[in-house]
């Protein structure tokens, strides 16, 4: 029991993880584990040094941005707790329950692809004379913001058990 709830905490962690200090430097993406702690320390500073955005484009792109994180924050609370129903459960799950916590993990996940998908939207559309961002770096952020997604994925996932068996 303590190790589960120390995965589950540990899991929790790892979704709800908000940024505290500002990184001057912007690590290579590539390298995983220098892009964890990046995320860790400041991930909007991350972003920022990444995307290297002119002042005009910030103006537009960073409320834009923290709806999309806020957003993205209600799914992983979702997820956060459908893992802690599962890790938390004693014995094994019954059929029904296991297939709506299936359901909710499903739904965060499609909370998560609007919002992706609301947000593209935004980046890409056109203000008069000019798109909010030009189309590379909104293909640079998407494709940042899917690094980061799929490094906390494994982290949760590396540290998650599979759902018990009758």
């Amino acid at each position: 029991m303590k190790r589960i709830l120390t995965t589950v905490l540990f899991a929790t962690a790892v979704i709800a993880a908000q940024p505290v200090f500002a990184e001057d430097k912007a690590a290579d993406v590539t390298d995983m584990q220098a892009l964890r702690t990046a995320v860790r320390t400041d991930k909007k500073a991350f972003v920022a040094s990444v995307l290297k955005l002119t002042p005009a484009e910030a103006q537009r792109f960073w409320p834009l941005y923290d709806t999309y994180q806020r957003e993205l924050d209600a799914a992983n609370r979702r997820v956060t707790l459908a893992v802690e129903a599962v890790v938390l459960k004693e014995g094994s799950l019954s059929n029904l329950y296991a297939r709506s916590l299936a359901n909710e993990l499903i739904s965060a996940d499609e909370a998560e692809v609007k919002a992706r998908r609301k947000l593209y939207t935004s980046l890409t559309r056109r203000v008069p004379g000019r798109t909010m961002l030009p189309a590379v770096k909104v293909d640079r952020y998407l494709q940042l913001e899917a690094k980061i997604r799929a490094m906390q994925d494994y982290d949760i996932a590396s540290t998650i058990p599979l759902v018990r068996e009758k």
